[in-house]
């Protein structure tokens, strides 16, 4: 057993111990040129070349006249796109004309209530969190800090709070949609968006403690298949929470619940890899230790079922958003490798930058061609998430 430092949100260096049991270490290089891949000390040079093409797709074929990335879901992909340049090209923010135009482009969504989505938009949550992302980022990289957004951080921040479901909303912590968010039509609450809520807070400057940040975790305990830990006041206290028991996470607890990979034969409900990467990290951004028995839980499910090959539990479907939810849950955990059974150590980092070089396109950008499911035949959303994987994936 070897041990794995947890850093980022802790207070201090903590440690636990992971064991992965079933992994099939020669799938995950699936093309020539990755088996002869340089050495893991020179994997940020590897990053650093992936990126390059990468961000030059977005800058000379990726975005419209009017400074979008792409015409679907608003603002949103465009706020990823420009978060996934300023997350590696900083500077990008003031000096680069393709940025600043696509920043123009989410300015110009910013609503009266203080949301920055496409009017009568159904994705408010999902176009707002993610345009939060790139206005951070912009923010931080100015000189001055740029206080020409602070005022629009802040009314975003305000209608983000204001449409997560709570008591506004009529419900109480007893039900199942309390403190997530969906995609901001009032459809039900889902962990995806939940996640990206929980992020955008935790950008704004929320610590842990944050009301609305607490609110969310007791969703997110509620798509974790583990019943209640004894001692903790949030788990899943649905029908739901003791039918696999996996510590893995599924989509929605919200109206009867559902999981994208479907039910068991007992009707529980399967946890997939894409929503436990992203119940990992929201439960970390909500003050979570990795001594509690919902993040070791967790954890748990990923050594059983680690997996560059495929979003364990979904196959081909979402794969791209899974290694952006993979990098930022295990970068934000400071998880920093994973053993095999038998004492092989496995460096996460390396397994995606092999597996991101092999896939990346000769125009530099990245799709999926297996399956278009949730837009992942958007050529610029999926470039998108490779290159936000890649900078937590840098060392």
């Amino acid at each position: 057993m070897m041990t794995h430092l947890f850093r980022g949100l802790t207070r201090s260096t903590l440690a636990v111990t992971v064991c992965v049991a079933s992994l099939a270490p020669t799938t995950l290089i699936r093309a020539e040129s990755a088996k002869n891949a340089p050495a893991t000390e020179n994997l940020d040079y590897r990053i650093d070349q992936m990126v390059n093409r990468g961000i030059e797709f977005l800058r000379t074929r990726g975005q419209t006249e009017n400074g979008a990335f792409s015409g679907e879901t608003g603002a949103a992909v465009t706020g990823l796109c420009v978060r996934a340049i300023l997350d590696h090209r900083p500077a990008a923010a003031v000096n680069d004309p393709v940025v600043k135009k696509s920043l123009e482009f989410l300015k110009s969504k910013i609503q009266p209530d203080g949301g920055i989505y496409e009017t009568g938009s159904l994705y408010r949550n999902y176009e707002t969190s993610s345009s939060v992302l790139a206005l951070v980022a912009a923010k931080n990289a100015s000189d001055d800090g740029d206080e020409k957004y602070d005022s629009i951080l802040r009314r975003a921040e305000m209608f983000l709070k204001e449409i997560q479901w709570d008591a506004g909303e009529g419900v109480s912590p007893d039900d199942t949609a309390y403190g997530g968010a969906g995609y901001g039509s009032h459809s039900r609450p889902d962990l995806s968006n939940t996640s990206f809520l929980i992020e955008a807070l935790h950008e704004l400057g929320n610590d842990a403690d944050d009301e609305a940040i607490q609110k969310a975790l007791k969703f997110v305990a509620r798509t974790q298949n583990l019943a209640p830990p004894e001692g903790t006041d949030v788990g899943n206290d649905t029908a739901h929470g003791e039918k696999i028991g996996d510590g893995g996470f599924y989509y929605t607890p919200a109206a009867g619940g559902q999981s994208k990979a479907g039910e068991e034969p007992n009707g529980g409900l399967r946890s997939y890899g894409s929503m436990t990467y992203a119940g990992l990290k929201s439960m970390i951004y909500a003050g979570l230790t990795p001594d509690d028995p919902r993040v070791k839980a967790a954890l748990g499910f990923i050594r059983e079922n680690y997996s560059l090959d495929k979003n364990p539990g979904m196959g081909a479907q979402g794969l791209f958003y899974y290694y952006h939810t993979f990098a930022k849950a295990l970068d934000v955990a400071g998880l920093e490798v994973v053993d095999q059974e038998g004492g092989e150590t496995h460096d996460w980092r390396a397994d995606l930058v092999n597996t991101l070089e092999a896939s990346q396109q000769e125009d530099g950008s990245w799709v999926n061609r297996e399956s278009d499911r949730w837009m992942e035949g958007d050529r610029q959303l999926v470039t998108a998430y490779c290159l936000m994987a890649l900078a937590h994936a840098k060392k």
